[in-house]
C-alpha cells in the first residue's frame, strides 16, 4: 500500500521570509514618528491526518506543515523639528503664509516697537508697519474698524480712550484668554497693574500696554536765566514768562502746547477742567458735567495762554512741530508728551542736546494739581481681522518682551517694571514721574465719554480762533453731545 505525503518545501518558506525581511528594511522617512519595538511570532509545526481515496480504496494521508517564524522589521522614525518664524522671533511659524499690517501714530518709542514687530518677518510671516500723524492714524483706523468688512490691519495702536471706544463697540479682540495663556511664558506680571487696568473695559482686556506717558514741561534754561525767570509752577507763571520773552529774537514762540486738532483740545481741557476742581465729563446718569464754572474757567485759562504765548501761529503746531521747535530753539518752552523728551538729547535731531531741561507740568490753577494726565498706549487686534488672533498676539508679545522693553526705555517710558527700574532712560524721567503723581489721572472708562470728547473737540477750537466764547462753546458741546447720546440711548 502506497503512502501519500504532502509537504511545503522548507527552502521556499525561508526564501519568502528573507524577501519579506528585505522589503521591511527600507530606510525610514525622517519626518514620521517612531514605531513600536520589534515583535517576533513563531508558529509551532502542525501535523494533520486525513482520509483520502486511492486506487485501492480508503487510505490515510499525513500532512506536516513546517514551523514558521515571522519577524516584523523595525521602523524607527523621527519627528521633524519645529520651525521658528525667525532667529529674532521665537514663535512657531504658521502653516500657511500670513501678513500682519500695523497702524499707529509716530513718536520715538512707537517707532522702536515698529522695528521690533518687523523682526518677525520670516517663515510664513510678513510684517508691515505704518506710523502716521496722530489724527491721520486715528481717523484711518476708525474708518477701517467701522467699515463692516475685513480689517486691513492686524494690529492697531491706541491709548486709554481707544480702549473704551473700541472695546465698548466690539471693534477689537477681547484678550483675556490669551493674556492668561501666555502670562507665565512672557512674564506679563512684569507689566504694572495700573497699565493692565488701563487696558480693561467692563472686565475685558482689549490691548497690550506698551507705553506709559504723561505731559511735562520742557524748556530752555538759558533763556529763563537770561530773563531771571523761575521755572513755571502754574500757567499764570507761563503767561508771565511769555510776556517777558515776547521780543526775544532767537525764538519764534515763548511757549506752545499742541492745540492743532480738536482731539488735542479735548486732552488739554481735561487737564484744566480737573485742575480747576472739575471731575468727570459726565454725571452718573450720563448727563453732561462740563458746562460748569470749572469748565468755563478751564477754557478761559487756555484762551489766556493762547493769547499771551501762541497766537494764530502757535495754533498751527502739531506735536511734531512742537518737538522740532524745541530741538531747534525756535520754541522756548512747552508742556509736551514725555514720549517726545528723549528726542531732545538725540544728536541726529536736536541742536540743543543737553540744553533742554525738564520739570513737572505747570498747574492750571495755582496750588492745584499738575496739568498732566496718566496715559498708556496699547497694541490691539481688530475683531474683523481674518488672521488667527493668537498668532498676532504672539508677535506682539515678541515685540514687547522684557528685552525689547529694556531697549524701549532708551526712548520712552516702558510698561514693564523690570525695564522702568533698570536705570536706563533719559533725564526727563523724574519730571515725568512727578507729573503723573501730582496730575489729574485719566478719563473715566465710560463709552458715553467718547461722545462728549468728540463734541468738545468740535466746539472748543472755535474759542481759540475767537469765533466763540468759552460759555458758548461749552453750551454747544453739551447740545451736540445730548443729540448723539439720546440717539444711542445713553441718556433719556
Amino acid at each position: 500500500m502506497r503512502k501519500l505525503r504532502a509537504f511545503r518545501p522548507l527552502g521556499l518558506v525561508l526564501a519568502l521570509m528573507l524577501i519579506a525581511a528585505a522589503c521591511g528594511s527600507d530606510e525610514a522617512d525622517p519626518t514620521t514618528t517612531t514605531a513600536a519595538p520589534v515583535t517576533t511570532t513563531t508558529a509551532a509545526p502542525t501535523t494533520t491526518t486525513e482520509a483520502v481515496m486511492d486506487d485501492d480504496g480508503m487510505e490515510e494521508t499525513t500532512t506536516t506543515t513546517a514551523a514558521t517564524t515571522t519577524t516584523a522589521a523595525p521602523t524607527t522614525t523621527t519627528e521633524a523639528p519645529m520651525v521658528m518664524v525667525s532667529d529674532e522671533c521665537a514663535i512657531s511659524a504658521p502653516d500657511s503664509a500670513v501678513t500682519i499690517n500695523m497702524i499707529g501714530w509716530t513718536f520715538d518709542i512707537m517707532e522702536f516697537y515698529a522695528d521690533e514687530l518687523e523682526k518677525c518677518n520670516g517663515e510664513n510671516v510678513e510684517v508691515n508697519t505704518q506710523l502716521l500723524q496722530y489724527q491721520d492714524a486715528r481717523d484711518q483706523m476708525l474708518l477701517d474698524l467701522t467699515s463692516g468688512g475685513t480689517s486691513a490691519y492686524e494690529i492697531v495702536h491706541g491709548a486709554n480712550g481707544e480702549i473704551t471706544d473700541f472695546g465698548s463697540q466690539g471693534l477689537v479682540v477681547r484678550l483675556n484668554d490669551l493674556v492668561e495663556k501666555y502670562w507665565d511664558e512672557y512674564n506679563l506680571e512684569d507689566i504694572s497693574q495700573t497699565a493692565w487696568d488701563g487696558a480693561t473695559f467692563d472686565g475685558g482686556i482689549y490691548g497690550v500696554p506698551v507705553v506709559s506717558n504723561t505731559q511735562h514741561l520742557m524748556y530752555r534754561p538759558d533763556l529763563y536765566e537770561k530773563y531771571g525767570l523761575s521755572v513755571p509752577a502754574s500757567y499764570d507763571d507761563v503767561i508771565n514768562s511769555c510776556n517777558v520773552m515776547r521780543d526775544e529774537a532767537s525764538i519764534d514762540l515763548p511757549f506752545v502746547m499742541n492745540l492743532h486738532a480738536g482731539s488735542a483740545w479735548d486732552v488739554w481741557f481735561l487737564h484744566f477742567f480737573r485742575g480747576f476742581g472739575g471731575g468727570n465729563y459726565l454725571n452718573p446718569d450720563n448727563t453732561p458735567a462740563v458746562n460748569s464754572p470749572e469748565g468755563v474757567a478751564a477754557v478761559a485759562k487756555i484762551k489766556e495762554v493762547i493769547d499771551a504765548c501762541m497766537g494764530a501761529q502757535g495754533l498751527t503746531y502739531d506735536y511734531n512741530a512742537v518737538q522740532l521747535g524745541l530741538q531747534t530753539g525756535g520754541v522756548a518752552s512747552s508742556t509736551l508728551w514725555a514720549s517726545r523728551a528723549a528726542a531732545m538729547d538725540n544728536p541726529d535731531e536736536s541742536d540743543f542736546v543737553g540744553g533742554i531741561e525738564f520739570a513737572v507740568a505747570p498747574s492750571p490753577m495755582p496750588g492745584g494739581p499738575a496739568g498732566s494726565s496718566a496715559w498708556n498706549d496699547f497694541l490691539m487686534i481688530p475683531a474683523s481681522t481674518d488672521v488667527d488672533p493668537e498668532i498676532i498676539f504672539q508677535i506682539i508679545m515678541e515685540a514687547v518682551d522684557a528685552e525689547s522693553q529694556l531697549g524701549a526705555a532708551e526712548v520712552g517710558i516702558p510698561t514693564r517694571s523690570s525695564a522702568a527700574n533698570a536705570g536706563v532712560g533719559g533725564r526727563y524721567l523724574p519730571a515725568a514721574a512727578e507729573s503723573v503723581a501730582n496730575g489729574i489721572g485719566i478719563f473715566a472708562p465710560n463709552p458715553a465719554v467718547r461722545l462728549m470728547r468728540n463734541a468738545l473737540g468740535n466746539q472748543l477750537p472755535l474759542v481759540g480762533t475767537g469765533e466763540k466764547t468759552p460759555e458758548q462753546a461749552l453750551s454747544d458741546a453739551v447740545d451736540e453731545y445730548l443729540v448723539e447720546a439720546r440717539a444711542q440711548e445713553f441718556v433719556s
